[in-house]
């Protein structure tokens, strides 16, 4: 045997793949082998790690390659998304700019067709005038009595209709289509028909009638009857200049088969029917409507028992509730004034005709208000508007004012019972709401607003109507949704915001209220763009609300973080894009986003003290005005343009709207408006008096009148051109004013017992005198012009003699015995006798030139009077009101011709009587348009026109007899 040891080798597969057969191999062979094939191994295993280690570079180059190019797609991705945005935002951004652009020329296009709709119906208004007052004419001249007298009927009917047509397409076309077919001449039938369907349709009812302009006719027997069958002792008529609101039911004669009664029925059923007294009637039954009275009545008070009224009275013991006469033999009655009897002697010429039961007929004559004098921007703001018919709409007292500068002509709203505070016009520019405070009597009298027509007049609807408290201090239409709501102010101690749907008839329907603020709210606006937002003003806060589809709002304050926070926010405006603007109590101007309540642009100190108003104008820029009577021009980047003062007698900025052109209307602090621009002078087209007017005296020769009022200013008017002459101010309060009857001088009563003379044309002042220590009450020159009686409130009278020289006066003596302040004094015609009323209702007789009482009733009784100032006499029995104080009649006087007589009152109400008024049954006409106690009222000269003085409005309103 060999040493070596012979092993079998399994079978192994090679690299091909093939079978090796097995071999016996020698172990030290096999162990070279295996050496061999270790080394081979290890070779090929080093070989392996080199290339792995070169192919993990590669790897890690690739992998290293890939993240830079991810990071590199990444980067790109990132650029992209921000260019994407970039896009976005700068396509959003020309979106919002385009979208805005479009809202603008949709509100410049609607601006354009209200300015379109409103001037057709301006013009048919003034066709459809020319049409009656042609139709008038023709009636009077060619039909003797069958026509309606003007200014007694519903001519103006057509005027209604006329903005009906032009609001209303439908209407607009038949009306277009009339007025080519029929050469201006109209139906006032097929206007009147228009106007009562387009009123049924919205309203639910048709608006009450409104009056031509009124010529000088006087109506017949027949329309006397229907007249004093409504059976008021004192009518209610309202008047203006060319159409007033819901004016007193005027007659019309009836056919001659028509009864009085179905002729007083038909004007019951077309609304007409409204109570002609504001005192009580005697004769409408229990039963029957107010103002209107049962068959039985009527027929009772026919026109011949009205005319001669005597009742059940025997011949003795005629009485009256407050005059009496004992028997028919007594020469005198006795007038009971505050429990106290006044004896009245009767003249001689009346004794044996004279009875306390005779009604005394209202005369056939009625007034028209012809002009109003006067603005209120004292203590009211956004009261000035210009509408597109080129007349600009203000508020004096209870008148609401429609002023056409190029053609210097006033028309009047009448509609309010009392002070006018508050006025927004609709976005249709046609329509006009109106808030009034609480008046003196009836339903009407508390607070409300008015919903009515620019164009004819018409009241549409009566809001609120004893829903609110205080006064409507503020008001505004919706204009996102093209006034469909109405917000009001409260100016109750909770100042309370009210939302309106204004177009529900009988009233309203009150869509929600809520307590706006404890502090004062000087302003609420709705947002223009955006519907349902509404933005309020005023001490210490602006509110942002929001009015939800369920009628709830939801209150959001102003934030102002870092920016100084004012007293007061007192002005507020709109940008084009939606941005608030408003201007506070420390001069400055806030921008607040659209949309948020937060600052976002502050600029500080434009004026020297508050910003009152903020006027957007047309172009984008706005004009700001300021207690420091500065107008200052912004462009629509609140970039400051140019700026204009206000002369500081005019007073401080109180308001600013634009007008045509670049036109703008300022009203002031001071009751001015003034209108101009940047490049010209600030001309005054509206002047009044600042404080209570109390005095008021006509030129005895001119169409002209002086007044003086608690605001020290004396200032002469002209009655033709409705315009102040000259103003000034003479350092005190003027408690009474008279004119010369030369017509050269004005003679002004102060305080102190001073009263001074004036140059009418120079105004300059030419002597001062003293009597006594208390306020002059009234001056009155005697007929002759010798003679001055100047009343005291010190209870005497003092008499000076006139010399040539208009400014010298020499005193005659004092005339005493009157136990109260001296209020009214007359003289006899002869200039021999001075009778005087005081404040405790007494009527005394003097000798001027002995200054001595006169005692002898035979020697005054049968005088005639110069004048009626006095207010207790014969000739005035019938002015006093059942249940009356005596101090309710403030100033009487007849015309020239003694026609006529007219009383001012406190509750401001004109009334007319036919002179004299010594029936305690005088009927009268009553008008309204003060809203204060009406302190003097004067004919003029010529007897046509009246001028009345209101006191705490400080207006001055002209009537004309018609």
């Amino acid at each position: 045997m060999s040493n070596e040891t012979e092993q079998e080798t399994p079978a192994t597969v090679g690299g091909d793949g093939d079978v090796l057969k097995s071999s016996t191999v020698p172990v030290q062979q096999q162990q070279q082998q295996q050496q061999y094939h270790h080394h081979h191994h290890h070779h090929i295993m080093s070989t392996s790690v080199e290339e792995v280690d070169e192919q993990v570079l590669e790897m890690t180059q690739s992998t290293a390659t890939v993240n830079n190019s991810n990071s590199q797609v990444q980067k790109s991705y990132k650029n992209l998304h921000e260019f994407s945005e970039e896009m976005l935002e700068t396509e959003k951004a020309g979106l919002v700019e385009r979208v805005y652009d479009l809202e603008r020329q949709v509100l410049e296009h609607k601006d354009e067709i209200v300015c379109l709709k409103s001037t057709l119906a301006d013009v048919l208004r003034r066709l459809a005038t020319i049409d009656n007052s042609y139709e008038n004419s023709t009636s009077g001249s060619g039909r003797g009595g069958t026509g309606t007298p003007a200014g007694m009927g519903g001519g103006m009917s057509a005027g209604v209709g006329a903005h009906h047509a032009a609001s209303d397409n439908v209407s607009g076309t038949v009306q277009t289509n009339s007025l080519s077919s029929k050469s201006f001449r109209f139906s006032r039938n097929t206007l009147t028909r228009l106007n009562s369907t387009v009123e049924e349709k919205r309203f639910g009812r048709v608006p009450s009638r409104v009056t031509s302009s009124p010529s000088r006719m006087k109506p017949n027997l027949a329309q006397k009857a229907i007249h004093y069958s409504n059976g008021s002792l004192h009518s209610d008529s309202m008047s203006s200049h060319s159409i007033s609101p819901a004016p007193s039911p005027s007659p019309r004669q009836p056919n001659a088969a028509t009864p009085v009664n179905s002729h007083h029925a038909l004007l019951s059923s077309s609304g007409m029917g409204k109570r002609w007294s504001s005192t009580g009637d005697f004769i409408s039954t229990p039963g029957s409507p107010s103002g209107t009275g049962s068959s039985g009545s009527m027929s009772r008070f026919s026109a011949k028992s009205l005319l001669n009224l005597s009742g059940n009275s025997s011949r003795q013991g005629q009485s009256h509730p407050y005059v009496q006469r004992k028997n028919e033999d007594d020469e005198y009655v006795k007038l009971y004034i505050s429990g106290r009897p006044i004896v009245i002697h009767i003249p001689e010429a009346q004794l044996s005709t004279y009875e306390l039961t005779k009604v005394q007929p209202a005369p056939n004559r009625r007034l028209r208000l012809d002009w109003a004098y006067g603005y209120r921007g004292k203590d009211c703001r956004s009261n000035l508007y210009q509408l597109p018919t080129g007349e600009m709409v203000y508020f004096v007292a209870a008148v609401v004012i429609l002023y056409n500068m190029d053609e210097h002509t006033q028309r009047h709203y009448l509609g309010h019972t009392d002070d006018v505070k508050s006025l927004a016009v609709h976005p249709n520019k046609l329509l006009v709401a109106s808030g009034q405070c609480g008046g003196h009597e009836g339903r009407e009298s508390l607070p409300h607003i008015l919903i009515w027509n620019s164009v004819s007049l018409a009241t549409l609807n009566m809001i609120g109507c004893g829903e609110f408290t205080g006064a409507i201090n503020c008001l505004s239409f919706s204009r996102a949704d093209s006034g469909s709501i109405l917000a009001a102010i409260d100016d109750s101690p909770d100042k309370i915001i009210s939302i309106w749907d204004w177009q529900k008839k009988d009233g309203g329907r009150k869509i929600t209220e809520t307590k706006c603020s404890v502090d004062t709210v000087v302003a609420v606006e709705f947002h223009p763009l955006d519907k349902g937002q509404i933005i309020t003003i005023g001490k210490n806060h602006i509110a942002f609300w929001s009015l939800d589809q369920n009628g709830m709002l939801y209150k959001r304050m102003g934030v102002f973080e870092s920016f100084e926070k004012p007293k007061y926010v007192t002005a507020i405006s709109f940008t084009q894009t939606g941005d608030v603007v408003t201007g506070d109590s420390s001069g400055n101007l806030a921008v607040w986003k659209r949309g948020t309540n937060v600052i976002s642009r502050f600029l500080k100190k434009v004026h020297e003290g508050p910003v009152f108003t903020i006027c957007a104008l047309r172009n984008g820029g706005f004009v700001t005005g300021g207690k420091d009577g500065l107008l200052l021009l912004f462009d629509d980047a609140l970039h400051m343009k140019a700026e204009q003062i206000v002369e500081a007698h005019f007073g401080a900025v109180r308001v600013v709207a634009q007008g045509k052109g670049s036109q703008l209307l300022i009203g002031t602090t001071k009751n001015c408006i003034l209108s101009g621009d940047f490049t010209l002078s600030l001309v005054p087209i509206v002047m009044g008096h600042t404080d209570i007017l109390w005095s008021l005296a006509t030129h005895p020769q001119v169409a002209q009148f002086v007044t003086g009022g608690r605001d020290r200013l004396l200032q002469l008017w002209d009655s033709l051109s409705h315009s102040v002459v000259w103003s000034k101010d003479i350092g005190e309060p003027i408690h009474s004013v008279q004119i010369a009857n030369g017509g050269d001088a004005i003679v002004a009563g102060g305080v102190g017992g001073r009263w001074s003379v004036f140059d009418i044309v120079t105004r300059e002042l030419l002597a001062t005198y003293t009597d006594g220590q208390e306020v002059i009450q009234c001056l009155q020159f005697s007929p002759d012009g010798n003679l001055l009686a100047v009343g005291s409130k010190d209870n005497c009278i003092y008499i000076y003699q006139c010399t040539k020289v208009a400014h010298r006066f020499s005193k005659i003596g004092k005339c005493s015995g009157h136990s109260s302040f001296i209020s009214h004094l007359d003289w006899s015609k002869d200039s021999q006798i001075l009778r005087s009323n005081s404040g405790d209702y007494e009527i005394l007789y003097w000798n001027p030139t002995l200054c001595r009482q006169i005692t002898s009733q035979s020697t005054v009784k049968n005088l005639e009077w110069a004048t009626q100032n006095c207010s207790v006499s014969f000739e005035t029995i019938g002015i006093w009101p059942e249940n009356f104080d005596g101090t309710d009649i403030n100033s009487v006087c007849k015309d020239g011709e003694e026609q006529f007589l007219v009383c001012a009152d406190d509750f401001g109400k004109i009334r007319l009587f036919s002179f004299p008024a010594s029936q305690p049954k005088s009927l009268s006409h009553s008008y309204k348009g003060h809203s204060s106690h009406v302190t003097s009222v004067q004919f003029m000269h010529d007897g046509v026109r009246l001028l009345s003085a209101g006191g705490m409005d400080t207006s001055v309103l002209q009537w004309r007899v018609v």
